[in-house]
């Protein structure tokens, strides 16, 4: 019924709000010309060569595209390409009345800091990617790969190219220069490309193009106008080779009794990378032994409902192409729980050991902290028939963990050796407006008998298909997944009984334990039906689900299983500025949630406003309703409980991000009835550009919860499972500092630190009456004074229950409280001394413990991190790129 009071209303405002048909943009050509080697221009900025000088061939008519679309840019804007056997040659003049006010703040590589220029090349013509370029006023270089017609993309990707740029008493000027070996093309005798150029003015935060793509346009790749007049270009075959050699030394607090901590640690590692064009639309990358020393760590965080987190992956050479390998399968338009579920996800290559090593008191222990991964390689690309094709293979090692027992040492396994794969293809079809793909994973583990809780193989398979109508205005997406795993039957009843499952819980007919099973076989997929421009409305809806048995998380990522979920939104945008606002948004969404049971368990409808200032400020303020919660994980295994209703508020403003000082603030809400939970938190961004080469920016967030009904654990009394539940107060601050040093565009110094508290103290010990009672009183029975007492003679402490009052002790349970408490910075050194070779310099310094709270949060602090010596490791890092 729900379902239909909100899916109605939307129909409604569909079909009478109605949709106007968007103008017929007619799309420009550019004709470029060849060169000779005697007209190859010297890559200065200064555009003084003969080639740039000919008045013929500039080409100049840009459009404003923000913050007034379809009207004359504040500044003219002029370009021209040439091009020979191997490089395409750009140069541009970046007209300024005033160019002593041409911001030109320094960053590192893909910074785009200040006034910048954009060429985007759609050189494949699939009007769905293209290849980007961007040089600022600074002379600092950005580069992107732009997927999924501008939906997506990936600025790690670090192509070979030249550029420089100066500022005259006209404005400012770049040349560039671009290798065709960084970019992919068809084997045809009179190419044609996808042509953009972009500018951004930054005085007036503006953005004119050469080719006009309207705000409301449902692509932005697809709309790119045309470069023409490229002749017998012959695709270039790419070859890199980049071989690297790491010296490390790690300093720590000594421990004279332990053999693995009672002195510094020093190590040299080498490897390679290296890229192969098979042709000039595939590539083979491979690595062998990497080492990803230079990327900064994860940002602190600490999960209390047993779910897993989720880590963006920064390593190079996994995040290169990724969009080739990404199988996001359910991931609307107003996002939702299942927006991080994936077929694969790198970071399960490489991961933190998943085994144990099992002790004995007195002995000593040195696990390591990765597994080492042996190499990988991997095969992508796209053809200029619409293929597009990825291949992954990587292998992992087997990790040990050493154990020393008064000199007498032995090893046990904690990582399996693990071969990983990935296949991924989608063709396109009806001009680029239909997609079919798919994609095959494989995860297969050499076990033995300490690593078999884990499975013996995984697969997982997804189809998926897109068709686009009315100008690709119009969508519907469909995909569907499925997965099998095999393993011993310690490792499949483990999976059954994991968080993401509880195949173990008392109240469903349609799951149970099968302690027998060696193998699982589950579904998932999701149908989305939506708009994606022309007009002010856009919208989707959808259906997502995920089948008791499904399991993703040996290559892939996902949070819940046994779960179907409908979602939709409406966004309502601004085309052009309108009274204080130079844009706005207004936007609608909805998530409803069954289990495979029938059972209704969840309903959130949100609202938001969005706005940008005439001022360049920002603002956003939303309200969200929960109004029917049932968690069926909440008790680990136990049966589906009633939560009240919530609902809260979030907000989030910023300053004008051109000046030298800005900042942003952010922050939401929740709470409810007497029931509820109260949650507040906010955070807060101050950003700062003492000088052109220098940023600063620092960024606390406080959070607080209270009164949260929180699962304890599970304990047996008289043979039936007793769910320990109590009210949690928990405080969490971080301090995130980033400070940017850039001398040149080559010549870097970043220092990243952040330290991190959570507190968490736990009252009103009870365990589960009703869990599906209405009211909290009904659903608890709270143990009173005479039932429980503390016990510290324990280790760790615990909490001893005597309901029967006859002095005996009943069971026991852990006490709960903690402080969590890390410190981890990061400094490093970056010179690139030549394209594509580099030299790191990096200091890692860190400090984490998991303790029991000793007061306020800043004493807590005071007693894990600063009366702690820190982990150190000093790190060089020399590569050298043969191109």
């Amino acid at each position: 019924m729900f379902k239909i009071k909100i899916i109605l209303p939307i129909l409604f405002i569909i079909h009478f709000v109605g949709f106007p048909q968007q103008q017929k943009i007619l799309k420009k050509t550019y004709t470029t010309k060849s060169i000779t080697i005697l007209e190859i221009p010297t890559i200065d900025g200064k555009l003084e060569d003969a080639i740039w000088k000919e008045e013929n061939g500039w080409e100049s008519n840009f459009i404003q595209r923000e913050p007034r679309e379809n009207v004359l840019p504040s500044e003219e804007t002029s370009f021209k390409i040439y091009y020979d056997s191997k490089y395409l040659y750009v140069g541009i003049k970046n007209f300024d009345k005033q160019p002593d006010k041409i911001t030109d703040w320094m960053s590192r590589r893909d910074g785009f800091e200040g006034d910048w220029v954009e060429i985007a090349l759609d050189s494949n013509h699939d009007l769905r990617s293209a290849f980007s370029f961007t040089v600022t006023a600074a002379g600092v270089k950005g580069d992107k790969i732009i997927t999924l017609n501008g939906k997506n993309e990936d600025i790690t990707w670090n192509p070979i190219w030249y550029a420089k740029s100066v500022i005259t008493s006209e404005g400012w000027t770049a040349e560039i220069k671009i290798p065709l070996s960084q970019l992919r093309f068809g084997n045809v005798e009179n190419q044609v490309w996808g042509l953009q150029v972009i500018r951004k003015y930054f005085k007036n935060d503006e953005i004119s193009v050469w080719q006009r793509i309207p705000i409301d346009a449902s692509g932005w790749i697809s709309e790119f106008g045309e470069l023409h007049g490229l002749q017998n270009l012959k695709p270039q075959k790419q070859f890199e080779i980049q071989p690297f050699v790491v010296t490390s030394l790690e300093t720590f607090e000594k421990d004279s009794n332990n053999p693995y901590r009672n002195s510094n640690i020093a190590s040299i590692n080498a490897g390679v990378d290296g890229k192969f064009g098979f042709t000039n639309d595939l590539t083979l990358d491979f690595t062998i032994n990497p080492d990803f020393g230079q990327v900064e760590a994860d940002p602190a965080a600490i999960a209390l409902d047993g779910f897993q987190l989720f880590f963006q992956e920064q390593r190079p050479f996994f995040v290169e192409n990724k969009n080739i390998f990404s199988y996001q399968f359910s991931n609307p338009i107003v996002g939702g729980s299942f927006s991080s579920d994936n077929l694969f996800y790198s970071r399960r290559i490489g991961r933190d050991p998943q085994g144990f090593a099992q002790t004995n008191e007195g002995e000593f222990l040195d696990e390591p902290e990765r597994t080492s991964i042996l190499g990988a390689i991997k095969f992508s690309g796209k053809t200029k028939n619409g293929w597009s094709i990825g291949v992954m293979e990587s292998m992992t090692a087997n990790e040990f963990a050493e154990i020393n027992n008064n000199g007498d040492e032995r090893k046990q396994r904690i990582e399996p050796f693990t071969n990983y794969f990935v296949g991924r293809v989608q063709k396109d079809f009806n001009r680029r407006n239909t997609f079919l793909g798919g994609i095959v994973t494989s995860t297969v583990r050499s076990l033995d008998e300490h690593t078999d809780f884990l499975h013996k193989s995984a697969t997982t398979a997804g189809l998926d298909f897109l068709h686009q109508w009315k100008n690709r205005a119009w969508y519907l997406g469909v995909n569907m997944v499925m997965s099998h795993i095999e393993g011993s039957e310690t490792a499949i009843l483990r999976t059954q009984r994991s968080i993401s499952h509880l195949f173990q819980r008392t109240d469903v007919s349609h799951i149970s334990i099968n302690p027998t099973k060696t193998s699982l076989t589950g579904t998932g997929g999701d149908i989305k039906f939506g708009k994606a421009g022309q007009g002010h409305l856009k919208f989707e809806t959808g259906v997502t689900w995920r089948s008791p048995e499904l399991e993703l998380n040996d290559l892939g990522f996902m949070r819940e299983a046994d779960d179907i979920q409908n979602y939709a939104g409406i966004i309502y945008s601004s085309l052009k500025p309108f009274g204080a606002f130079r844009k706005g948004a207004l936007t609608y969404q909805h998530w409803v949630k069954w289990d495979f049971g029938g059972n209704l368990n969840f309903i959130d409808w949100d609202v938001e406003a969005t706005g940008t200032f005439q001022n360049n400020w920002n603002a956003t303020a939303g309200f969200f309703h929960q109004p029917h919660i049932y968690s069926k994980s909440l008790l680990q295994g136990g049966p589906r409980i009633y939560l009240p209703d919530q609902y809260g508020f979030w907000w989030a403003l910023g300053t004008d991000s051109r000046k030298k000082l800005s900042f942003s603030l952010d922050g939401w809400t929740k709470t409810g009835n007497k029931d509820s939970y109260f949650l507040l938190e906010n955070g807060i961004k101050i950003s700062y550009q003492p000088l052109n080469q220098l940023s600063l920016s620092l960024s606390p967030r406080y959070n607080i919860i209270r009164h949260r009904l929180q699962y304890n654990e599970t304990i047996d009394f008289n043979g039936l499972p007793r769910y320990i539940m109590s009210k949690l107060n928990q405080d969490t601050f971080s301090l995130a500092f980033r400070l940017n040093y850039t001398i040149n565009p080559n010549l870097s110094i970043q220092y990243y630190a952040e330290p991190y508290i959570s507190k968490g103290l736990y009252n009103d010990f009870g365990y589960i009456n009703k869990p599906l009672a209405r009211t909290q009183s009904e659903q608890l029975y709270t143990f009173n004074e005479n039932e429980i007492y503390h016990d510290e003679m324990t280790e760790p402490f615990s909490y001893g229950i005597d309901q029967t009052l006859n002095g005996i002790t009943d069971y026991r349970f852990n006490d709960p409280n903690f402080s969590f408490a890390q410190f981890r910075s990061n400094l490093v050194v970056r010179y690139e001394y030549k394209p594509g070779s580099e030299i790191f310099l990096v200091w890692s310094q860190g400090v984490t413990d998991f303790g029991r709270p000793t007061g306020s949060l800043s004493r807590s602090f005071d007693n894990q991190i600063f009366n702690k010596q820190p982990n150190n490791t000093f790190l060089i890092k020399v590569t050298y790129r043969f191109f």
